[in-house]
């Protein structure tokens, strides 16, 4: 199937249409959604036009500059090898982790940089040409890169801004481009209050009301949303695998050592079963996947990617312990992924999921919120109860601060995905035991966390400028 382009989709709840699905849940590589996979994206759209405009041609001058949070964290998070990737053509999607890291490296040494894949677009530009203003914030982003090109006496420039979770906006472009006209769905919704009304009127439940919409979205209908959901699922428990059976010490120079494998190994010894500790272990897994720059899906970003698959593993785990790829197992992850994505469709609608906007609670807390909203439906959760669960589990997750040490997505990062996993599966529990009603609505708690994000200070917003990185010593 074909994926989206990740053009951004409306940031306020003015009734355009919501991040879908394959928008939200995307493959890419590590370690970071906004800095990593956003920048490349921006990187190879630049290319392309420039291929377009002048094709099998060098620019005579190439000068690529990043702002704000994407230069102040740039080192740890790859965002510098990232864009030359892009330039060269390279997709989040399908790029070789591995290879992309060996082709940074001759680029780095001198091989000339192929604009657009062209073998004959060669110019010298490594990662030392990229010029970095990290105390400079131009507008409402702060992750912003800005590129040009120069062929003879014409000049190709743009600037686009990393959103959160891949998403890119080119300056100056409507913000709010929708794939497919909301008049074309069948069940449009833009908050919380919105979707508990649709699922009433058409007795649908939130995965129903997804599906639905996406549906009309997706060329092969129905069946084409369910190959790519089972497709996200695939590679999210590959991530998880990978980390289970993976040892060693993360890149970076935190020597931060891998510890999801020896903690499988121990809780497997201790014969706990389906404890809730595998949610936790099996986040950490993804997170150190994504840590070491690695395949893994955005949930709905790569700082917070392990959550909603950990979740996911552990309630698989419970309900179809020998037949992961069953029928029922099947429809399970598809329930949960549909009622994940309209939860942090609508988060993104009406708040972010950012770190650099609003701190790690856009991220983390957003994921915890997704997780326990699916875990909710797969309890056999009504739809105020879904939304229930995901209000729990935002709601506990508000003021929390963006400060990675080192700009690395690794302390606290990884633990805080294991935690925040444990936190989704108590929120779904705590709103199947009740019957839906609650002072605090989903809708209200995201607009907290909106405001709490744009009262935070920018020294806790992806910049680690604050907080634990400037607390904490490096080495």
């Amino acid at each position: 199937m074909t994926l989206s382009s990740r053009s951004a989709p409306a940031a306020d709840a003015s009734g355009e249409r919501i991040a879908g699905v394959f928008e939200l849940f995307s493959i890419g590589i590590g370690p970071s959604s906004s800095h990593t996979v956003g920048p490349m994206r921006a990187a190879r759209e630049f290319a392309l036009e420039c291929a377009a405009a002048h094709p099998g041609v060098a620019p005579d001058a190439l000068s690529v500059a990043v702002y704000g949070s994407l230069a102040a964290t740039g080192k740890g998070h790859n965002t510098f090898g990232a864009v030359l990737l892009g330039l060269e053509g390279g997709e989040p999607e399908s790029i070789d982790p591995e290879a992309g890291r060996m082709r940074v490296d001759e680029i780095d040494a001198g091989a000339p940089l192929r604009l657009a894949g062209s073998p004959a677009a060669g110019i010298r530009f490594g990662t030392v040409d990229i010029a970095k203003h990290p105390l400079v914030v131009r507008g409402r982003f702060a992750n912003e890169i800005a590129f040009s090109a120069r062929f003879g006496d014409t000049v190709q420039a743009a600037t686009f801004f990393s959103i959160g979770g891949g998403f890119i906006l080119r300056e100056g472009a409507d913000p709010s481009p929708a794939a497919v006209p909301p008049a074309a769905e069948p069940h449009p919704f833009a908050s919380g209050a919105e979707l508990l009304a649709v699922c009433r009127e058409s007795g649908l439940s939130v995965a129903g009301v997804v599906l639905a919409n996406e549906a009309a979205r997706h060329q092969q209908g129905a069946e084409g949303v369910s190959e790519g959901l089972q497709r996200i699922w695939s590679v999210m428990r590959e991530c998880i695998e990978a980390g289970l059976s993976t040892e060693g010490e993360l890149p970076g120079g935190l020597r931060v050592p891998r510890r999801a494998a020896r903690l499988a190994r121990a809780l497997v010894a201790d014969g706990a079963g389906n404890s809730p500790e595998w949610a936790t272990i099996a986040a950490m897994a993804v997170n150190e996947e994504n840590a070491a720059g690695n395949r893994v899906v955005t949930a709905p970003t790569n700082g917070a990617a392990g959550i909603v698959p950990a979740a996911l593993y552990h309630a698989l785990g419970r309900r179809h312990p020998d037949a992961f790829d069953s029928a029922d197992a099947r429809r399970d992850v598809e329930v949960y992924l549909l009622t994940a994505a309209a939860i942090g469709g609508i988060i993104k609608q009406r708040a972010s999921i950012s770190g650099a906007d609003v701190g790690c609670q856009g991220e983390v807390g957003s994921a915890s919120a997704m997780a326990a909203a699916g875990l909710a439906a797969l309890l056999g959760a009504n739809a105020a109860q879904v939304e229930n669960a995901a209000e729990v589990a935002m709601e506990h997750h508000l003021g929390l601060t963006c400060d990675p040490i080192g700009g690395l997505v690794q302390i606290p990062c990884i633990e805080r995905n294991g935690v925040a996993a444990v936190t989704a599966i108590t929120a779904a529990k705590l709103a199947v035991s009740g019957d839906g009603a609650h002072h605090v609505s989903f809708d209200q708690v995201v607009e907290t966390m909106r405001q709490t994000g744009a009262d935070m200070s920018d020294k806790y917003r992806e910049t680690s400028r604050g907080g634990l990185a400037v607390n904490v010593p490096e080495c």
